[in-house]
């Protein structure tokens, strides 16, 4: 089968910035269902082996899409490094969900789309911005969380709330990278407007798509607990857990093998059958 790779579309979103997109997908006589990849905090639409899982997508003839949200620190010339900490400080879940709106806008307008199939996948924080983005647009027919927050109310608590409101910013630490991560107070203030509409519990429990909940059960960033949570408020949701699970399903930045993570091949065949099964054959 032969997979085309369009890589680094530039999207220009008028409501956030420019920012990029890969596109993978099988030639194809049908149009083929949308299936949007949504990657996590401080994640990018190339880390690890996110490349892998869409070749995999492609392969199983989906039409799969990943990309750099606007404000997560990465730039048009560099998509794979924090180049851009400005930008990473003033990004707000507004901004991200207006970059997903884009996305689906954008793609499902492609000749080789079939705009009645489409697909979230949304990993950690990208999980949570997914469920809300789920519940906002009816097109949205299925759903699949991985590792996902149940919650985005995820800010500093007391005195260190307080320091970063008089101080206008904190900083977190990229493990990787060990640059300090700037977030300006204004991320706040933005889920503040409008707690509602970022509330994901609410959105999980009105979500009207088929949904897939996967979690790893050592997962060490967002506890399993998260899923089980989502679970109970979709009661007809899918949970699927992978025994011993991280975060990241295996995966790691770099990724420089050849095949998936054993974990993460898991999950993207269970998410390939998952819609398979609720979406394209039923």
């Amino acid at each position: 089968m032969n997979i085309i790779k369009n890589l680094n579309i530039q999207l220009s979103n008028p409501e956030t910035k420019d920012f990029l997109a890969d596109a993978y997908y099988p030639e194809a006589k049908t149009k083929l269902p949308l299936v949007i990849f949504v990657h996590g905090y401080k994640g990018y639409k190339d880390w690890g082996a996110w490349s892998l899982m869409a070749e995999k997508f492609a392969e199983a003839g989906f039409f799969f899409v990943k990309f750099n949200f606007s404000h997560n620190g990465t730039t048009l010339s560099n998509p794979t490094g924090f180049d851009d900490l400005e930008a990473f400080g003033n990004n707000n879940y507004s901004k991200e969900l207006s970059d997903v709106d884009f996305v689906v806008n954008h793609f499902v307008k492609d000749p080789k789309v079939d705009d009645q199939k489409i697909i979230l996948i949304g990993h950690s924080r990208g999980g949570g911005i997914s469920i809300i983005k789920t519940c906002e647009d009816i097109r949205i027919n299925g759903l699949i969380t991985l590792a996902s927050v149940d919650h985005l109310e995820r800010f500093p608590k007391e005195e260190a709330f307080e320091n970063w409101k008089n101080e206008g910013v904190y900083y977190v630490e990229n493990a990787r990278t060990k640059q300090q991560m700037p977030h300006f107070y204004q991320f706040y203030e933005d889920f503040a407007s409008d707690p509602h509409r970022f509330d994901v519990e609410r959105s999980m429990e009105m979500a009207k798509a088929h949904v897939l909940i996967v979690h790893g059960t050592s997962d060490e960033g967002v506890s399993v607990k998260n899923a089980e949570h989502l679970h109970i408020l979709h009661p007809n949701s899918e949970l699927f857990l992978i025994d011993n699970g991280n975060h990241v399903f295996g995966a790691k930045e770099p990724w420089e093998e050849k095949e998936l993570p054993e974990d993460l091949n898991t999950v993207v065949q269970k998410c390939i059958t998952f819609i398979n099964d609720k979406i394209v054959n039923a």
